[in-house]
């Protein structure tokens, strides 16, 4: 299905070619309340793509300009997030409106417009991210009823299922080279992880943005076993050893 036009005047020049898919839930009522904001220019935001339920898609801005859809965020070392990014915003009333599942037509419709952005542009597996991934300080979405593990089925982003590990669980004032350890791997994949061997609230809050997108059943900020071996087994998968 064609995107339908829907221009925004929210964008600026990008500074390299993006490598990077960043994945919102729009966080309104409805579609239309969604696209209404992502078109004014006195919100200056937007994104490239909206996905609505029904599986309509709206194309808001060029892929070869900067939407502003990530805010301060960060991945690998890079913050400007934007310029290195295409934005999909995908319509869901979000957390504080009625979180809810994403219809089965809505996400197919995520599936074939990754497809056609990724025939366009090198975009690895390993940069096909959340809005909670770039920016865990700021942001849950597309939280944890978006079925990741759907679209690495169909090619697009990484998933893994390890098996079970049971073991101590680090949390919240835990010290130590585990810590470390975990630390330096959720740095290595590409959060902003400083690696103090303090287990403090900014540990935390990025252990359960990992979790809203790779461990959906857990996302309660404590590292128990399951959740370290699905880490380095992502590290893995992503070719990443050090």
């Amino acid at each position: 299905m064609k995107p339908i036009d829907a221009p925004s005047p929210n964008f600026d020049a990008r500074r390299s070619p993006p490598d990077m898919i960043v994945l919102h839930y729009t966080g309104m009522q409805s579609a239309q309340a969604a696209l209404d904001r992502l078109t004014d220019p006195e919100a200056k935001v937007s994104a490239h793509y909206m996905v609505a339920e029904d599986g309509e898609v709206f194309d808001l801005v060029p892929e070869a300009r900067r939407a502003w859809h990530a805010g301060a965020s960060f991945w690998h070392g890079a913050r400007d997030i934007n310029s290195a990014s295409i934005g999909i915003e995908i319509v869901n009333p979000g957390h504080e409106l009625g979180y809810r599942p994403f219809p089965e037509g809505q996400i197919d419709a995520v599936i074939s417009l990754l497809t056609d952005i990724r025939s366009r542009w090198t975009v690895p597996d390993s940069r096909i991210l959340g809005h909670s991934d770039v920016a865990p300080a700021r942001k849950i979405d597309p939280g944890e009823l978006f079925p990741w593990r759907r679209l690495a089925t169909k090619g697009h982003g990484l998933w893994v299922e390890p098996p079970a590990a049971p073991g101590a669980a680090l949390a919240d004032g835990d010290e130590g080279l585990g810590v470390m350890a975990m630390q330096g791997a959720l740095a290595r994949l590409g959060y902003e992880s400083p690696i103090t061997g303090r287990f403090d609230a900014a540990t935390s809050t990025i252990v359960r943005a990992f979790q809203r997108h790779w461990v959906q059943g857990r996302c309660d900020g404590i590292a128990d076993g399951n959740t370290r071996a699905r880490l380095m087994a992502l590290l893995r998968l992503a070719g990443v050893t050090r």
